[in-house]
């Protein structure tokens, strides 16, 4: 039996999984796992609800747009981040791995307005010395970021799944972020950034090691 238009097809939501996994978002499948319709119905109801009209030019196809937008920034709720670290490599190295100045872009789950800035990952192998690829950890990032966010939670949901899947001696997260619901509205103080961090293992009771990698992350 046919998916309805409110329960996406599921082989079609693991075919965006992979597609997302592998770096690439755009395209008819991740359009075709939301409801669409729906989206634009209530995209052209807030525009009628602030006082504009959704049927003048320059706004007749904003609903659409909005919903095909709406399916690409929010592709990570169909994905299982644990699929990004399924391959590991031997390397035999015992000492920090750190990737810096990750860009990551989401939308605070607040007022769905973005936050952008910067993911800096690094982990001590385990026993085994086992790492993995440096471009999974961006996915990583980029999978978590596509869906309605807080940055302190983000910054953990890397840290844990890290731990589990790498089992890794320890991990430190940082981002660095902009908010936009904190520079377009409200107190209104572009500029200003939110600073979260995430530590685990051994990198958070071994005060010199965290100190360490601290620096690494955000030098002097």
């Amino acid at each position: 039996m046919a998916a309805s238009a409110t329960e996406p097809d599921t082989d079609r939501l693991d075919y965006i999984a992979a597609r997302l996994v592998n770096g690439r978002l755009t395209g008819r499948p991740v359009e075709d796992a939301v409801d669409l319709a729906r989206i634009e119905k209530a995209v052209r109801e807030i525009l009628i609800a602030v006082g504009e009209d959704p049927d003048r030019d320059g706004l007749q196809q904003t609903p659409a747009r909005v919903a095909r937008a709406y399916a690409e920034l929010f592709a990570g709720l169909r994905v299982d981040p644990a699929t990004v670290l399924t391959t590991t490599f031997e390397a035999n190295h015992e000492e920090l791995v750190l990737v810096r100045d990750i860009d990551v872009m989401s939308l605070c789950e607040h007022h769905l307005l973005p936050f952008r800035g910067s993911a800096h990952i690094g982990y001590i192998p385990g026993p085994d010395g086992r790492i993995t690829g440096l471009s999974k950890l961006a996915r990583l990032v980029e999978v978590f970021a596509r869906r309605p966010q807080v940055q302190e939670r983000l910054t953990s949901q890397i840290a844990d799944l890290l731990m589990t899947r790498l089992e890794p001696r320890g991990v430190v997260v940082v981002l660095e972020c902009e908010h936009m619901c904190m520079a377009m509205r409200g107190i209104q103080k572009s500029g200003a950034k939110t600073i979260t961090s995430a530590v685990r293992g051994t990198l958070q009771r071994d005060a010199k090691s965290r100190a360490e990698a601290m620096a690494l992350i955000i030098p002097r």
